[in-house]
């Protein structure tokens, strides 16, 4: 199948890449299944893109790259409904908010999206408190900052 996207123009796919956010996302409760595709082949960035509208695709990264002491804890709640055995079967992403310069650029680290990588059910959670940034800067990263 093909699919068009506003990050990557035309893209391949197949129905077992597709992503259900049962519920949609939190602003976007329509959306409920998406593809996530390595942005420009160039890890550790990816597009998280709605199958359903083009407009829609959010950057994303593996958070544990940039913040190796970050946290997630899944609720039981959350395992069941990500039909995972454990939480070794979630994979976890951020999304972030590009900014010019690119420099600027933060990711939404109290809002991570859970995904189970084999059977293709995905969530974003909310973490409470206040440890995690909504806007940490992807360049402090490196120096320890959320």
């Amino acid at each position: 199948m093909q699919l068009e996207t506003s990050y990557l123009g035309t893209v391949e796919y197949k129905q077992e890449d597709i992503i259900v956010f049962q519920g949609g996302l939190p602003g976007f409760p329509e959306e409920t299944e998406f593809i996530l595709l390595p942005f420009n082949e160039q890890p550790p960035f990816f597009i998280l893109q709605s199958v359903r509208t083009k407009e829609i695709g959010f950057v994303c990264i593996n958070p544990f790259l940039f913040w190796p002491d970050y946290e997630v804890e899944l609720a039981d709640s959350v395992v069941r409904q990500l039909r995972a055995e454990s939480e070794q079967d979630v994979a976890i992403f951020v999304l972030l908010t590009i900014q010019q310069p690119f420099s600027e650029t933060t990711a939404n680290l109290r809002a991570p999206i859970a995904i189970h990588a084999k059977k293709r059910f995905a969530k974003q959670l909310m973490l409470d408190g206040e440890r995690y940034s909504l806007k940490a800067p992807i360049h402090m990263a490196a120096k320890g900052g959320r």
